[in-house]
């Protein structure tokens, strides 16, 4: 190891001990789970968008969106139109889940279906699983960050990080996270924006971009090099993610209001959509920096170290591991809400005693990152895991969250329906090279398959229920 990846090592070290610092001063005020999970729901304005910038601007655009333009060019510009989209649609589809007071994705999912039981447990499982998903992402992510700038293997990195966050998360809970992401929003905002002027001034400017390998022939956002139907479908799988994702609902319950909601989200979604260039543009001036990187997900690092000056490179490549770390808390704490007040009530029996709330809450997240971690050992190709476990678990629930929210005929049997279909779908697709080949990935053909069938079987089961309830009439009358 060399002194400068020792240096970085021991200035990583010293930004967990302030993460640790920090989730003890607030989980001073902690009594209770609502505390640890939601805030207390009095979560401010500024601090539902720094946690909500924080997360689309890190591990998604730092590893992902960046890797992908060092592949494909202008595409990478995709991730951020889909993830604006999402959190538009997201404050003004789904803000109004606030006033309804809901503490999971999986309640408020249930509630459209008259919660049904079988519906709400299925629900609190996938979703569940989906935090996990998302979660073992940023610590893929972060694991590829700190390898590359320590020299340590990515095992062992991802066993850092992993072993970080469940330290300073399981002692300050949600508090913690708005917090810690709201400064880091601001860090890498900036960062990525002077990054990319300093990436222009080393590559000789906006013109040799333009004229470079990736972008030359390759069409608006490079669809001429990797496809309309993948493109649109890449864009898709981002938005759903948004619409879908747990964490994203936990900003929705956790606020003060669902105004303030509102205006987070939209103002994060308008400075993402105006950022979504930025992590292209990184990309593609890493690219004609060095087209030999052995993983293109460490374009971003390579480059903060190559066109920026060393002590400010690698304060940029900190603030993105650290933003890692704060997207990766906020999911952990989705998927803690959901372990707690679903999935314990369901298999106790009962609720959680009030006098063991934080304590069992802490031992949920212990074993949420845990799981997490187990499956992010498994893989390293970040826009891979995140397309496909969109596709395989997040369809359904978008699409359940939909037809449930603004269609009074959908029934439970559709809900059931919806999640299968959509997994079906997904699965169909993902079996066949030369189907996902042209698709890109298999989120839309998993969205379709669960709208679809989704409405078909509300359908069926309303005309049931009426024939059944028109024997019953018929049979009283006799």
């Amino acid at each position: 190891m060399t002194s400068q990846q020792s240096f970085f090592l021991l200035a990583f070290a010293c930004y967990l001990l302030a993460m640790v610092v920090i989730s003890w001063w607030v989980s001073r005020w902690q009594k209770s789970a609502s505390d640890f999970l939601l805030a207390g729901r009095r979560v401010p304005v500024f601090l539902t968008l720094g946690t909500t910038v924080a997360t689309m601007v890190g591990t998604g655009s730092s590893m992902g969106a960046v890797g992908f333009a060092y592949q494909n060019g202008w595409a990478g510009t995709l991730y951020g139109i889909g993830g604006a989209l999402g959190i538009l649609l997201l404050a003004w589809l789904f803000a109004p889940a606030r006033a309804q007071n809901f503490s999971t994705m999986s309640e408020e999912l249930a509630s459209y279906v008259d919660n049904h039981p079988f519906v709400k447990k299925l629900l609190a499982l996938l979703i569940y699983s989906a935090s996990i998903g998302w979660l073992g992402a940023h610590l893929i992510g972060g694991g590829m960050y700190l390898s590359w700038l320590t020299g340590i293997e990515q095992g062992q990195a991802k066993l850092i990080i992993g072993i970080g966050l469940a330290v300073y998360v399981t002692i300050g809970g949600y508090s913690a996270v708005v917090w810690t992401d709201a400064i880091q929003a601001v860090m890498l905002f900036i960062g990525f924006v002077f990054m990319a002027y300093f990436a222009l001034d080393l590559v000789g400017g906006l013109g040799a971009i333009q004229h470079s390998e990736s972008v030359v022939g390759s069409g608006l956002l490079s669809i001429n090099t990797i496809g309309v139907i993948p493109a649109i479908s890449l864009a898709i799988a981002v938005l759903v993610g948004v619409l879908a994702t747990p964490s994203f609902r936990q900003r929705i319950y956790s606020a003060e209001s669902v105004r303030s909601v509102r205006q987070s989200f939209v103002i994060s979604g308008g400075l993402y959509l105006l950022f979504s260039g930025v992590p292209a543009l990184i990309g593609i001036s890493a690219y004609l920096l060095n087209a030999q990187l052995d993983n293109p997900a460490f374009a971003f690092p390579y480059l903060a170290l190559h066109s920026l000056p060393l002590l400010f490179g690698g304060l940029l490549i900190l603030a993105g591991l650290s933003a890692t770390l704060s997207s990766a808390s906020s999911d952990a704490i989705a998927g803690v809400s959901v372990l707690v007040d679903d999935i314990y009530q369901w298999l106790v029996g009962s609720n959680m005693p009030e006098q063991h709330q934080l304590l069992i809450s802490r031992v949920a997240m212990l074993l949420t990152v845990g799981l997490a971690l187990f499956m992010a050992l498994l893989s390293d190709d970040i826009v891979s895991y995140i397309t496909h476990m969109v596709a395989m678990v997040m369809s359904g629930l978008c699409v359940m969250g939909l037809l449930g929210r603004f269609w009074r005929g959908y029934t439970w049997q559709g809900a059931l329906t919806t999640l299968i279909s959509g997994v079906v779908g997904a699965g169909v697709v993902a079996q066949q090279a030369s189907w996902l080949a042209w698709f890109g990935n298999p989120v839309l053909p998993a969205l379709c398959s669960a709208m679809i069938f989704g409405i078909l079987a509300s359908k069926l089961s309303q005309k049931s229920s009426v024939n059944k309830a028109h024997n019953t009439v018929e049979q009283t009358s006799s």
